[in-house]
């Protein structure tokens, strides 16, 4: 069992950036490809970026490229989702998730733990 807790959610004007962290409990953090999802209100839940075990490969949505950053701190046992220069469509509740998967995915059915998510509002 993992748990998982995001934080660093709120309000942020358009071109401006916000981190979110999501901190995971447990000893095999590090076994872990990690996502990050988002669900905005009346849409079905969507894949932002997922980051390999290692940190050495990433893989983001064609919506955030360019302007998103996935990374993580395996000695801390958190993931990272840098939003720089956020649109006002960026607008969702996100999640981190955990996939026990040996490779990245963009699929959701395969991540087996979920935060509880974290509200992001960006204002134009």
């Amino acid at each position: 069992q993992v748990q998982l807790v995001e934080s660093g959610g709120g309000l942020v004007q358009a071109g401006g950036s916000l981190r979110l962290s999501c901190a995971a409990s447990g000893r095999t953090f590090s076994t872990y490809t990690m996502g990050w999802f988002r669900q905005a209100p009346g849409k079905e839940r969507e894949f932002v970026a997922a980051i390999s075990r290692s940190g050495g490969s990433t893989y983001y949505a064609d919506s955030v490229k360019g302007r998103f950053a996935i990374s993580r701190d395996n000695a801390k046992n958190t993931v990272y989702l840098q939003m720089i220069s956020p649109y006002t469509e960026d607008t969702a509740v996100y999640y981190c998730a955990v996939d026990p998967r040996l490779y990245i995915a963009t699929n959701a059915s395969g991540y087996a733990y979920w935060g509880q998510g974290t509200q992001v509002t960006v204002s134009s």
